[in-house]
């Protein structure tokens, strides 16, 4: 089977195309960063008319560089959820519309689910049962995975994710659009033994998550070490931003522990865009090995929102039989542990 993967839920336009006997056969991404450093965030109705102007150009490219006319593909996936609502009717409404005019079925895929089965792409992907650390921008979740669509939520944070902590600090320190890279890049420069930042709930059972205190702390850490109302010097910032992110990998690290111990399971798959932290990555390693479990993850290009882990996904549901009708489906909001089993 071969599927067309379309990618719009919030600032980056991913196409591509899956075989489910050749693997991937093309890839391609576009991000918008440049167009909403300026603003400092994404900025949604941009963002929608970006996807306007890339998609179907980057669709004809696509289908060209695989050599996959339309009457050669047999289903496109499109992402119908979570992320901005405007973003996610771009890709809806041209998923659908060309899948009426090409006969072929259309199937809209949970974002997250993408994310999560990303690694199924790399050449020596994870077997079931897994714990899956979702890890985002807008997500921050422990799911225990017994099949595709078999999710049971272990933990998620309890107001800001991991990634919009990343984002929020990044601010507070001046930093660039995207924030959460260049902190992870001027924490790299910082020294961990200068300031201990706490680890939140980790000292109570359970899985939940809570980076609002932290990033509350980190801006009175910052307030304290201002001169003259500017921000502190370059090395006290990179010291804050170390101090930071070794908080908020520790904490992930403790709870992907406990995730592994509570459910026994013997693999943890990481995934979405702050599992393309380095730090995370060489923590979480170590701590997995401990356990005799196994770790896996998606290469980087992976770990971003993209086409590909769209059009795995929707492959892998379409087998199934799974398909949608005529409406064009688009949820802002859509819990992962709503979704079908492809078993049943």
């Amino acid at each position: 089977m071969r599927v067309l993967g379309i990618e719009t839920s919030c600032d980056e336009t991913g196409v591509a195309v899956y075989d489910s006997s050749r693997g991937l056969l093309a890839n391609e991404l576009y991000s918008q960063v440049e167009i909403h450093a300026e603003y400092g965030g994404v900025v949604p109705e941009l963002a929608s008319r970006d996807h306007v102007r890339k998609l179907l150009p980057m669709i004809r490219d696509i289908t060209s560089r695989s050599e996959c006319r339309p009457e050669l593909l047999d289903g496109i996936a499109y992402t119908a959820g979570p992320g901005l609502i405007g973003a996610l009717m771009v890709g809806g409404a041209v998923s659908r519309s060309l899948a009426y005019a090409w006969k072929i079925p259309a199937l809209g895929v949970h974002h997250m689910e993408g994310h999560l089965l990303a690694p199924m792409l790399e050449e020596a992907p994870p077997a079931f049962p897994f714990v899956a650390l979702l890890v985002s921008g807008g997500h921050t979740q422990l799911v225990a995975v017994r099949d595709i669509g078999q999710y049971e939520i272990l933990g998620e944070s309890l107001d800001d994710a991991a990634g919009e902590a990343f984002d929020k600090v990044a601010k507070m320190l001046d930093l660039d659009y995207p924030g959460g890279p260049n902190v992870a890049k001027l924490a790299d420069l910082g020294d961990p033994e200068r300031f201990t930042f706490p680890r939140p709930m980790t000292d109570r059972p359970g899985l939940d998550f809570s980076f609002s205190g932290l990033k509350t702390f980190t801006l009175n850490t910052i307030d304290a070490h201002r001169g003259d109302d500017l921000l502190p010097n370059e090395q006290t910032m990179a010291d804050i931003a170390c101090a930071f992110q070794d908080a908020v990998v520790d904490t992930l690290v403790i709870k992907c522990r406990r995730a592994l111990e509570q459910t026994g399971f013997r693999v943890l798959v990481m995934a979405g865009g702050v599992a393309a932290n380095r730090h995370l990555r060489t923590r979480l390693d170590t701590a997995v090995a401990r356990l005799g479990a196994s770790l896996f993850y998606a290469r980087p290009a992976f770990c971003t929102d993209n086409g590909a882990m769209i059009a795995y996904t929707g492959c892998r549901r379409l087998e199934a039989g799974q398909a949608d009708d005529l409406a064009i489906r688009a949820m802002p909001r859509w819990p992962i542990d709503q979704l079908s089993s492809i078993s049943r």
